[in-house]
């Protein structure tokens, strides 16, 4: 069988799956991206350039679409159009595409391209219900996804997304999100002896409890709010003389890197900011830290810092408005959730999860636990059940 899997660009949490794919024998399988961007491009919303520090094309074949965009880009739906994909799936006599969803032209391009040419297409997409959307949307919605032949749920949210339109279960093969597991692990392993020394370069206290944010710093991810947040906590931490200070480490660039700054400038908080670390360096960020924070709204859609932190060994604290707390946040277990802008809320969740009744360890071991099943290759497979699927 020949399978192609059409996005916009390598993306690093994709790659294993890709190589997994490649190494099925019953399988021909080849990507076709839609650009291979530069570092400006790839820098879009870091607030930096930069190119990722991992192989991304190596163990798999793949092609690069030629992208006609006047303003080419991998964050704009109009920055990925390929209308030479039709003549692509034709040539290479493809049996069956699996496309990233329809975030960029070059998805939609290749759903029609697809129907066009009478090839099952098989889209895995990270849409759910927890974005409030208008009435005329939903039927829009509603059209487009029955036009796919078969459907990989990155997760529950997602699952209940495409039942809510009529997709019926025998169509949905689970491809859960996930990261290179292992090598996450390997490398915590590796430098948890050094979690004294990252800590002191981050002028973390050996005792202090360290919550960790790792991401963009846009609104979605609202880390201005949780620089309020985590002052109340460490005000409150004064006042009941607890056992343990408190420390924030916050990793990563953006547009509200500076307003977090000022913020913490101005009420002289235990707050250290890291910049962008690139992926050979970022597992440095989990080792020192003992609790993850992701307090997104409904646009962070999965969060896959939760499976990194989690691959660690680290517990987190997430909104109930990001896509993966219902599947990875076992509450008091692998962590902990709070309600979507109930600031006091997460206040009270750090406080909680700084207390000696709790013991972060022993969460992080079951988060490490739990993150195991999302792997490269359980989405590998799911991914080859549903192409056996759609060409049986």
């Amino acid at each position: 069988m020949k399978l192609a899997f059409v996005t916009s660009h390598p993306i690093q949490y994709q790659v294993p799956v890709f190589r997994h794919l490649s190494g099925f024998d019953d399988i021909d399988f080849q990507v076709l991206f839609a650009m291979l961007p530069d570092a400006a491009a790839q820098g879009a919303g870091f607030g930096m350039e930069f190119e990722w520090d991992v192989p991304l094309l190596d163990g798999y074949q793949h092609h690069v679409l030629e992208n006609v965009a006047d303003n080419p880009g991998v964050t704009h739906f109009s920055g990925c159009d390929t209308p030479g994909i039709v003549d692509q799936l034709r040539t290479r006599k493809i049996d069956a595409v699996v496309v990233n969803g329809w975030v960029v032209k070059t998805c939609v391009q290749t759903l029609r391209a697809c129907k066009k040419l009478k090839i099952p297409c098989i889209v895995r997409g990270e849409a759910n219900h927890l974005r409030p959307r208008p009435w005329w949307k939903k039927v829009l919605q509603r059209q487009l996804i029955r036009r796919y032949d078969a459907y990989l749920p990155i997760g529950s949210a997602n699952r209940d997304f495409y039942a809510s339109y009529g997709v019926r279960g025998e169509q949905m093969f689970d491809a859960r999100y996930c990261i290179e597991n292992d090598r996450f692990e390997r490398a915590a392993q590796s430098m948890r002896s050094e979690r004294g020394e990252l800590r002191r370069q981050w002028s973390i206290p050996a005792d202090a409890v360290c919550f960790l944010f790792c991401g963009k710093f846009e609104k979605k991810k609202h880390p201005v709010e949780l620089v309020k947040a985590f002052g109340d906590a460490v005000r409150l931490a004064k006042e009941r003389h607890a056992q343990h200070a408190l420390h924030l480490l916050m990793v990563g660039d953006g547009e509200l890197r500076a307003e977090c700054e000022r913020l913490v400038a101005e009420s002289g908080l235990p707050v250290t900011f890291a910049g962008f670390l690139n992926q050979s360096e970022i597992v440095g960020s989990y080792v020192a830290c003992d609790c993850l924070v992701l307090p997104s709204d409904h646009g962070e859609t999965w969060g896959l810092v939760v499976n990194e932190a989690m691959a660690c060994g680290r517990p987190a604290i997430v909104s109930d408005q990001v896509g993966c707390e219902r599947d990875l946040i076992v509450e008091g277990e692998t962590g902990f959730s709070f309600a979507f802008g109930d600031w006091d809320s997460l206040t009270q969740r750090m406080m909680q999860a700084a207390s000696c009744d709790v013991d972060l360890s022993s969460m992080g071991s079951k988060a490490f636990e739990l993150i195991r099943k999302y792997s490269p290759l359980a989405a590998a497979e799911g991914i080859r059940d549903a192409a056996r699927y759609v060409v049986r």
